[in-house]
């Protein structure tokens, strides 16, 4: 949902962006160099694009392999890492995690070539986290322990339900059963640090049936969970059946009235929410994640995969939007070919960086400070972008919106209004900084220079 609203906004905006396409850069963009504190760290996302079937509800890139080519795979995401290592010219990546598909389809000699490709180029800390997705299945819980010995500190188990009827309707490949032995499994490996993915508003789901499971979960989970609101897809054979009549979903109101009653549970069980959908005790938050919503660098590897970061490499100053190619035997090709598998680069200009650290900030529950935001927009603090706007007073006056001395955020209330808060706030951001340069010139008797080279 956070998403959908962000690419709306997106699409309203003018950006000056300049778009890159079969090797040619076109188009103008405003001039950002990226602060040193900015450039030198990044966390590092791998996708492992496979799974054995489909899952009704998911349109995310995977794909069925047709043979076994775990070795061209381990050796084409061993070779992207290191070139866009090198692009980026990081000395330190912060946190690894392994996504997909289904990564736990990988050997774990995989998992432990690519970790060893990131630490000869940079630094890699002992104490980076490093995550691994896990589908709950008796062979994905056999190679735990493998995993951990490559070099994984941290599981995200992908439980979704613990309603084996459920599972089946969402053409899951696990059962309940399944799903708690693989959790007990991995806080034996990794105590403090397992997560849950679980989901919410599921085919038939009643928020009594809801409230029970969750709490089945919490007596059987670790430090972290994330919870996820079920999103019919459009192509998805989920959405095909809700259309025809076959499967009916809870209504709005249900779901809404299911996230409010799980975040009074998490609470009650000593969970601090500290992002939309996430929830840590004991200070188990989960650092990847961080990195994105703290507007922080990170490098994508892996069909599919997208990143954030300055090209300095290649004389780059400004942060880029990259995307890998889909398509994984296409993307082997690329890689083999020149080393990576990049197929669109954005250059993000002043307006389009803000934006992605407001929507992104705002997803968790501490907002953005002024201190971080001073980072990305030292001439523009948040008093001056939202404090005088009538929309965004009306939200901080019916107690949805704070925007105090630690900064800006959604109060208890708010967070789970989120969807309709960001657009007022981007359309005052848009706004202030479309006016900057006409105050500038004003003011100077000049307009901010731009760079078009």
């Amino acid at each position: 949902m956070i998403k959908h609203t962000f690419l709306r906004a997106r699409r309203a905006l003018s950006p000056g962006l300049r778009f890159f396409s079969g090797g040619e850069i076109i188009g103008d963009v405003s001039e950002w160099a990226g602060s040193p504190h900015l450039t030198k760290q990044a966390s590092l996302y791998v996708h492992w694009p496979y799974c054995l079937r489909r899952c009704s509800y998911c349109n995310f890139n995977k794909y069925i392999p047709r043979e076994n080519n775990d070795h061209i795979m381990t050796d084409c995401l061993q070779r992207e890492t290191d070139t866009l290592l090198q692009l980026s010219q990081v000395s330190c990546i912060t946190s690894v995690f392994f996504g997909g598909g289904t990564p736990s389809l990988a050997r774990p000699s995989t998992i432990a070539t690519i970790l060893e490709t990131v630490s000869r180029q940079v630094n890699l800390p002992d104490e980076a986290e490093v995550t691994l997705e896990v589908n709950p299945t008796p062979v994905g819980m056999s190679k735990l322990e493998d995993y951990c010995s490559a070099g994984v500190n941290r599981f995200s188990i992908g439980v979704q339900s613990l309603q084996d009827n459920d599972l089946k309707i969402l053409g899951r490949d696990h059962s309940s059963h399944q799903a708690l032995k693989t959790i007990e499994e991995a806080q034996r490996l990794c105590p403090g640090r397992v997560s849950v993915d679980v989901m919410f508003g599921r085919p038939r789901q009643s928020i009594e049936s809801w409230e029970n499971e969750l709490s089945e979960l919490l007596r059987a989970c670790d430090d972290h969970v994330s919870l996820y609101q079920l999103t019919l897809e459009r192509g998805t054979q989920l959405f095909k059946q809700v259309q025809q009549g076959e499967v009916t979903v809870p209504a709005d109101d249900v779901t809404a009235e299911m996230y409010r009653c799980a975040r009074r549970t998490l609470h009650h069980r000593g969970f601090l929410q500290y992002e939309v959908s996430n929830f840590a005790r004991n200070n188990a938050v989960g650092h990847h994640n961080m990195s994105y919503w703290k507007g922080r660098q990170y490098i994508g590897v892996g069909p599919g995969a997208h990143g954030r970061f300055v090209p300095l490499g290649e004389g780059g100053v400004v942060r880029e939007a990259r995307t890998q190619t889909l398509e994984p035997d296409v993307w082997i090709r690329e890689v083999q070919q020149r080393g990576h598998g990049t197929r669109r680069r954005i250059q993000l200009g002043h307006l389009e960086l803000l934006e992605e650290v407001l929507v992104m900030g705002m997803r968790m529950t501490e907002g953005i400070n002024h201190k971080h935001w001073e980072l990305f927009s030292p001439q523009l603090c948040l008093h001056e972008v939202f404090g005088t706007s009538t929309d965004v007073r009306e939200l901080l006056q019916n107690g949805q919106l704070i925007l105090d001395d630690r900064g800006l955020r959604c109060s208890w209330d708010g967070l789970a209004l989120l969807d309709s808060i960001l657009p007022a706030l981007l359309v005052e951001l848009e706004t202030k900084i479309l006016q900057k340069p006409q105050r500038d010139q004003s003011g100077n008797g000049q307009t901010q220079k731009t760079s078009n080279s």
